[in-house]
Protein backbone atom coordinates (compact mmCIF):
# COMPACT_ATOMS: atom_id res chain seq x y z
CA UNK A 1 0.00 0.00 0.00
CA UNK A 2 1.14 3.48 -0.86
CA UNK A 3 0.73 6.16 1.79
CA UNK A 4 -0.29 9.63 0.63
CA UNK A 5 -0.27 12.71 2.86
CA UNK A 6 -2.66 15.41 1.68
CA UNK A 7 -2.87 19.08 2.70
CA UNK A 8 -5.81 20.06 4.91
CA UNK A 9 -7.97 21.52 2.14
CA UNK A 10 -7.70 18.33 0.06
CA UNK A 11 -8.39 16.13 3.10
CA UNK A 12 -11.62 18.09 3.56
CA UNK A 13 -12.62 17.53 -0.08
CA UNK A 14 -11.77 13.83 0.13
CA UNK A 15 -13.46 13.56 3.54
CA UNK A 16 -10.50 11.86 5.18
CA UNK A 17 -8.88 12.61 8.52
CA UNK A 18 -5.24 11.74 7.84
CA UNK A 19 -3.03 9.92 5.39
CA UNK A 20 -4.73 7.81 2.77
CA UNK A 21 -3.57 4.38 1.69
CA UNK A 22 -3.81 3.33 -1.92
CA UNK A 23 -3.34 0.08 -3.78
CA UNK A 24 -1.32 0.95 -6.87
CA UNK A 25 -0.66 -1.71 -9.46
CA UNK A 26 2.44 -1.85 -11.62
CA UNK A 27 5.30 0.59 -11.37
CA UNK A 28 4.96 3.18 -8.60
CA UNK A 29 5.14 6.58 -10.30
CA UNK A 30 3.60 9.98 -9.63
CA UNK A 31 1.09 9.34 -12.42
CA UNK A 32 0.12 5.92 -11.04
CA UNK A 33 -0.33 7.29 -7.52
CA UNK A 34 -2.39 10.27 -8.69
CA UNK A 35 -4.50 8.04 -10.94
CA UNK A 36 -5.26 5.75 -7.98
CA UNK A 37 -5.91 8.73 -5.69
CA UNK A 38 -8.39 10.31 -8.10
CA UNK A 39 -10.08 6.94 -8.70
CA UNK A 40 -10.59 6.38 -4.98
CA UNK A 41 -11.46 10.02 -4.22
CA UNK A 42 -13.21 11.50 -7.30
CA UNK A 43 -13.73 14.83 -5.53
CA UNK A 44 -9.98 15.41 -5.96
CA UNK A 45 -10.14 15.23 -9.77
CA UNK A 46 -8.82 18.48 -11.17
CA UNK A 47 -7.50 19.77 -7.84
CA UNK A 48 -3.97 18.35 -8.02
CA UNK A 49 -3.48 18.25 -11.77
CA UNK A 50 -5.27 19.69 -14.76
CA UNK A 51 -7.97 17.29 -15.99
CA UNK A 52 -7.20 17.94 -19.67
CA UNK A 53 -3.40 18.08 -19.76
CA UNK A 54 -2.60 15.99 -16.68
CA UNK A 55 -0.05 18.63 -15.64
CA UNK A 56 0.54 19.37 -11.96
CA UNK A 57 -1.29 22.52 -10.81
CA UNK A 58 1.10 25.47 -10.31
CA UNK A 59 0.67 25.78 -6.55
CA UNK A 60 0.88 22.06 -5.76
CA UNK A 61 4.16 20.38 -4.84
CA UNK A 62 5.13 16.72 -4.44
CA UNK A 63 7.67 15.45 -1.91
CA UNK A 64 9.00 12.05 -0.89
CA UNK A 65 11.94 11.05 1.29
CA UNK A 66 12.74 14.74 1.92
CA UNK A 67 13.12 15.39 -1.82
CA UNK A 68 11.10 17.79 -3.96
CA UNK A 69 9.72 15.69 -6.82
CA UNK A 70 7.49 18.44 -8.22
CA UNK A 71 9.45 18.87 -11.43
CA UNK A 72 10.30 15.19 -12.01
CA UNK A 73 8.63 13.53 -15.01
CA UNK A 74 5.32 11.93 -13.90
CA UNK A 75 6.37 8.49 -15.14
CA UNK A 76 9.67 8.32 -13.23
CA UNK A 77 9.62 5.67 -10.48
CA UNK A 78 9.12 7.00 -6.96
CA UNK A 79 11.73 6.17 -4.29
CA UNK A 80 11.71 2.62 -2.97
CA UNK A 81 10.69 3.76 0.53
CA UNK A 82 7.49 5.21 -0.97
CA UNK A 83 6.83 2.13 -3.10
CA UNK A 84 7.19 -0.10 -0.02
CA UNK A 85 4.93 2.12 2.13
CA UNK A 86 7.67 3.07 4.58
CA UNK A 87 7.55 6.77 3.60
CA UNK A 88 4.52 8.73 2.35
CA UNK A 89 4.13 10.52 -0.96
CA UNK A 90 3.44 14.05 0.26
CA UNK A 91 1.27 16.54 -1.61
CA UNK A 92 1.59 20.13 -0.43
CA UNK A 93 -0.36 23.19 -1.41
CA UNK A 94 2.23 25.94 -1.93
CA UNK A 95 1.56 29.48 -0.79
CA UNK A 96 2.50 32.63 -2.68
CA UNK A 97 2.25 36.22 -1.71
CA UNK A 98 4.12 39.37 -1.23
Amino acid sequence: MIRVALPAHLRILARVAGEVQLAVGGEITQRAVLDALEAQYPALCGTIRDQVTGQRRPFVRFFACEQDLSHDPPDDPLPGAVASGVEPFVIIGAIAGG
